[in-house]
């Protein structure tokens, strides 16, 4: 047995060294720049970690780096069962035996891809990055390759990157319509497009394999993805043994987009329901939602632990393209839609985003603070035409600005005002396309 595996590993060491890197659809996703650290790639399953994993590869021959220097290699295969440690060592020095003249000398980048099937990886890659003149990147979908399990088992040896589903630049890109110009540049025509398929984007979301997809193959398509997440990050990762409470906290939780979620009250739901669950349990169940990278969540904004404890988060799916899917009476999801595709992108740009309550009781959706320390107050509105609702609007981040002046105040509206709405000074107003479109560094 062990002989055959090294047979396929040399055999996929060749191939390796010999693959041409695809041409894929660009992300935009910042690398770490970290001397002596691994790079784990992290996110929702099919949210397209193994294709960044090839366009790193492909930035690295850009800038010249030799191809015999770049070795991707993808360990989900079916002839490596029973594949341990031991071989990935043996691997490496097959790498070397062919170029002896790299050891030592010149940096060599791996690549591992659903390396989490290998039992002892992590062992291996502390070892041959403080052995090895190395760079290393490790990837996978199991629920071993989790955000807090990779941290615990590299031992601070790693840098986390996390692959969200496309943003809507990279949904442009993906479909060829990313304007090369600013949004207050384009032509009205492409304007028209561009509203379009940004209506599309909060409708079929950003999961690669779903764009341009008929809602009869997007639907299936996407419930599988939750399901084989839920089933296998989950319920076998974690041996839950209350799987009705955790698939009806799912089914709330990606059907009520943006809606404050209390777990007292989802456990007295339940309760009349004749479930029988511990709140324990359910606070256990949100986390496991969250190293899935099924949903992220947004507590209140203050410095009291306490406050940020009794009052409820707000829940959100990890693509806008998931509250169709699981929306139970069939509502108008716009406004949730824009909500949820404005918090990924945040979270997308770095930053550290709560939700705003003003001492008069008034919401502000974010709270954010970006990697450069800004803070903006953000809401998003997907129709603003009604003057009670533009009041409203307004009235919560004027009352926001003046608790929290350094703050940047930002009003993202779907549509354009009509004529007649007065904007105070002290806030911006953007079309929300525009603020999506921006490349931020």
């Amino acid at each position: 047995m062990k002989s055959q595996i090294r047979k396929t590993l040399i055999q996929k060491l060749s191939d390796a060294l010999v693959m041409e890197v695809p041409e894929l659809t660009r992300r935009e996703i910042r690398l770490p720049n970290v001397p002596g650290k691994a790079i784990a790639v992290v996110g929702m399953r099919r949210s397209g970690k193994t294709c960044f994993l090839s366009q790193c590869m492909a930035d690295l021959l850009a800038e010249g780096t030799s191809r015999e220097c770049l070795l991707l290699l993808n360990f989900e295969d079916d002839r490596l069962a029973g594949m341990d440690a031991t071989d990935l060592s043996f691997l490496l020095e097959s790498y070397y035996q062919r170029h002896p003249e790299f050891r030592d000398k010149t940096r060599v980048t791996l690549f591992l891809d659903e390396i989490q099937l290998v039992p002892g990886w992590e062992t291996f890659a502390r070892r041959i990055l403080d052995s090895e003149k190395v760079q290393l990147f490790v990837s996978g979908s199991s629920a071993s390759m989790l955000s807090r399990e990779v941290h615990t088992s590299m031992r601070g040896r790693s840098m986390e990157v996390v692959v969200f589903p496309f943003s809507f630049r990279e949904a442009l890109a993906h479909r060829g319509l990313l304007p090369d110009k600013p949004w207050q540049s384009l032509p009205k025509a492409q304007r028209s497009l561009l509203e379009k398929a940004f209506l599309a984007y909060l409708e079929e979301g950003g999961f690669p394999d779903a764009q341009n997809l008929d809602i009869r193959d997007r639907r299936p398509l996407l419930q599988g993805y939750v399901d084989v997440a839920v089933l296998r990050d989950i319920i076998e990762r974690h041996g839950i043994s209350n799987p009705v409470a955790l698939r009806w906290l799912q089914r709330h939780l990606l059907g009520n987009a943006a809606a404050p979620f209390s777990i007292q009250k989802f456990h007295n739901a339940l309760k009349s329901q004749g479930l029988p669950v511990s709140k324990d349990s359910l606070h256990l169940f949100l986390a496991y939602f969250e190293d899935a990278f099924l949903i992220r969540t947004t507590s209140i904004f203050t410095a009291s632990e306490r406050q940020r404890m009794v009052n409820p988060r707000k829940a959100y799916p990890i693509d806008p393209g998931l509250i169709s899917v699981y929306e139970p009476a069939g509502r108008d999801n716009l406004g949730h839609a824009l909500e949820t595709a404005v918090l990924i992108e945040l979270l997308r740009r770095g930053c550290e985003v709560r939700y705003f309550r003003t001492s008069a009781g008034n919401e502000v959706d974010f709270h954010a603070v970006d990697a450069m320390g800004k803070t903006w107050l953000i809401q998003s509105c997907a129709d603003a035409s009604d003057p009670e609702t533009f009041e409203r609007e307004v009235r919560s981040l004027v009352e926001a600005k003046s608790q929290y002046l350094e703050a940047e105040a930002l009003l993202l509206l779907l549509a354009p005002l009509t004529k007649g709405y007065e904007m105070p000074d002290e806030i911006c107003c953007k079309d929300c396309i525009e603020w999506f479109l921006e490349k931020v560094g």
